[in-house]
């Protein structure tokens, strides 16, 4: 094997100090000219390729920065395809009968977030790890990142708000999703009550809803609080009965919207409309009412809220508030880049708009 020029062999070749070379990298406008061309070109007579690890030492830079999502139940985890490499060719025919459960159940709003995120690092000049943490394994998933990384975007709710605040001591922190409740750190998100807020007004105004049953996410969610806060606005606003807690949760899964569809339809009366936390769990409602034999929207109209490709290919199209998923996404680390080039900038807040987007699931044809 041929042995892999080192820094050292540079500074032979070249005739100059290991600090020199060093410079020549890092401050290259610090080296004279002619030095530095004969040190560059000592680089490439050897092959010599600077590591990254050692600048990163060198500047207390890693280039890397972190995005912690937390783990998905919806996902199994626990077995997965085992490799024969002796195994001949096959393949195999299945019969799709419909409800079965979808094992992408909660993943498609961070997969556009983490599209964004990728995208917006790449142009910024920094490497993305991504890491994702499950039950236990939550805590030295994002503690293992944090030595890792120049700075960290963290999911509100994945992690105790203590523990991101313990992190934010060590490096700088970007939280997406949930308001500022005291704390000096960075926060990216959207306009969740008032997307709800809007979207339920809609309802009642426009299609003269008399009743609606509401399916919340996951419990300790801080986007689930404030779209739940936005429904109740929008009931307190025309003076309405509000109710003090959510009539169902599908924990923000398709598979849950299911679970609470069957539940819906076996009640003893049929509200004329669901309003369900996101997408997935509208998706899941509506698959119950079309095993159910109810039709959607005629005798339940059904609406979400995230925007996904899912909801625009779904039969019916699903009335939803849209939330720039991928641009929430590119905004997290935008603010983690400027907060990384200048630690003493004022805290920020980035608010993004969402939409209100009306498709057949709703609008009786």
């Amino acid at each position: 094997m041929t042995r892999v020029p080192t820094v050292y062999d540079v500074a032979t070749h070249a005739g100059v100090s290991i600090a020199t070379v060093s410079r020549v990298f890092r401050r290259p406008e610090s080296v004279k000219d002619t030095t530095r061309e004969r040190v560059l070109a000592s680089v490439e007579a050897l092959g010599y390729v600077p590591s990254g690890a050692a600048r990163g030492l060198a500047a207390r830079r890693t280039g890397v920065i972190g995005l912690f999502f937390p783990g998905l139940d919806a996902l199994d985890v626990a077995a997965g395809a085992q490799l024969d490499e002796d195994a001949a060719e096959a393949a195999s025919i299945v019969r799709d009968i419909g409800g079965s459960a979808d094992t992408r159940a909660g993943d498609l709003y961070f997969d556009e977030v983490l599209r964004g995120s990728e995208v917006e690092a790449w142009r910024c000049g920094f490497v993305l790890m991504v890491g994702v943490g499950r039950g236990a394994t939550a805590h030295d998933t994002l503690v293992d990142m944090a030595g890792r990384v120049d700075g960290l975007i963290v999911l509100a709710g994945s992690v105790p708000d203590a523990e991101i605040r313990h992190l934010a001591r060590r490096l700088p922190v970007v939280v997406m999703a949930g308001q500022r409740h005291g704390d000096d750190l960075d926060h990216v998100s959207v306009s969740n009550a008032a997307g709800m807020r809007t979207l339920a007004g809609h309802l009642i105004d426009d299609l003269r809803v008399p009743s609606i049953a509401y399916v919340a996410g996951s419990e300790g969610s801080p986007d689930d609080a404030e779209r739940w806060q936005g429904f109740r606005e929008a009931l307190a606003d025309r003076g309405l009965p509000v109710p003090a807690a959510p009539d169902h949760r599908g924990e923000f899964t398709r598979d849950g919207g299911r679970r609470v569809g069957r539940a819906i339809l076996a009640g003893e009366h049929l509200p004329r409309a669901v309003v369900c936390a996101n997408d997935q769990m509208a998706l899941g409602v509506i698959d119950a009412a079309r095993i159910g034999g109810v039709d959607v929207p005629g005798e339940l109209i059904v609406t979400g809220f995230d925007g996904i490709d899912a909801g625009r290919v779904s039969t019916p199209r699903l009335t939803t508030v849209t939330q720039p998923m991928e641009e929430v996404g590119r905004a997290a680390v935008q603010t983690l880049v400027r907060r990384l080039a200048d630690p003493t900038r004022p805290a920020a807040s980035v608010r993004l708009p969402v939409q209100v987007v009306l498709r057949e699931s709703s609008e009786p044809v």
